[in-house]
């Protein structure tokens, strides 16, 4: 099979590396300003991984989305909806899956990223998502993870998993979608508060924020028509170790860096996200105490330290 992967930063070289190791011929897109682009088509290597030779490089769209049947697209979540016009120009869409592999929410709409993509290619039907735990330093020294490939349409999610699943990466069908793109966006909002809470040395309330944590996403999800079990499946609590956790997490590590004042010039898309969430939380008349929070402190300039313990020491109520 042919498979075309739009995006070529860390996550995005690393499914073009994973696409061909299970197989397929696989041709990776970048724009051509890209300083990403650039350093792969100079020594096809990056700081993760090396691209075999026959992984074929390209800046041309119209290239890649022509080459493709199943194309996957890794780029800021932010950018996806002008991105999306741009592939909504292209020849032949009808006859392609697209697999949307960012974990984020349209900051100034509060729509999910599989609404943003269909809007404008003018296609619900073959679009899937692909999410949950596990980073590229793990997978590339064979660490296996599992995973889950979701879509309003069955058999578009049974083609994903039968085209991708391997030993190194397990797939699970996921079956809300609403529950999966907003669990697994949700999770780097609680990342930046797990990162918050190991800056200020309060560590050991991460079992508490992760309790809390899924309490309040799941609310969200039923109210916008979910499942609210979802959140406890792999795109949201499955996902908690290697974003609250793990020393790769880009938003942990920016929640950690927020409060230190140390620099931290990598993508956190949870920053984006709260904004979102923000919006929904109001929109569908539920309460987000951790989002709320570290809205505050990020774009308020709320005291870090007495946010936090307001948070954890909020009035006595019953758990459930």
């Amino acid at each position: 099979m042919k498979i075309s992967v739009l995006g070529c930063g860390r996550w995005g070289t690393f499914l073009a590396w994973y696409a061909n190791r299970v197989g397929h011929e696989v041709m990776l897109w970048g724009r051509e300003s890209s300083k990403h682009y650039l350093q792969l088509k100079e020594s096809r290597m990056n700081d993760y991984v090396t691209l075999p030779q026959d992984i074929m490089l390209s800046n041309s769209l119209e290239a890649a989305v022509s080459f493709g049947e199943i194309i996957i697209i890794s780029i800021s979540a932010q950018e996806l909806r002008s991105f999306a016009h741009s592939i909504s120009l292209q020849k032949g869409l009808k006859d392609k899956i697209f697999v949307l592999c960012m974990k984020g929410i349209e900051a100034n709409t509060g729509k999910r990223l599989s609404q943003v993509f269909s809007e404008e290619i003018g296609i619900s039907s073959n679009i899937g998502i692909w999410v949950g735990p596990g980073h590229v330093q793990d997978f590339v020294r064979e660490i296996p993870n599992c995973m889950v490939i979701g879509s309003d349409h069955i058999e578009v999610t049974k083609k994903i998993v039968e085209s991708l699943n391997s030993s190194l990466i397990r797939f699970y069908y996921g079956q809300d979608l609403i529950g999966n793109e907003i669990g697994a966006a949700a999770k780097n909002v609680i990342g930046i508060a797990a990162g918050m809470l190991d800056g200020l040395c309060y560590s050991s309330l991460k079992g508490a924020l992760m309790a809390r944590g899924t309490r309040e996403i799941s609310r969200l999800v039923r109210a916008m028509g979910g499942n609210d079990t979802t959140i406890y499946g792999l795109s949201h609590l499955g996902d908690y170790e290697a974003t609250l956790f793990s020393l790769h997490s880009h938003n942990r590590r920016f929640g950690q860096a927020l409060i230190t004042g140390e620099p931290f010039d990598k993508l956190a898309e949870g920053v984006s996200t709260v904004k979102a969430l923000q919006y929904l939380g109001q929109k569908y008349e539920v309460e987000l105490p951790i989002c709320n929070a570290v809205y505050e402190m990020i774009f308020e300039n709320a005291d870090p330290k007495e946010k936090l313990i307001d948070l954890f020491l909020r009035p006595i109520k019953f758990e459930f």
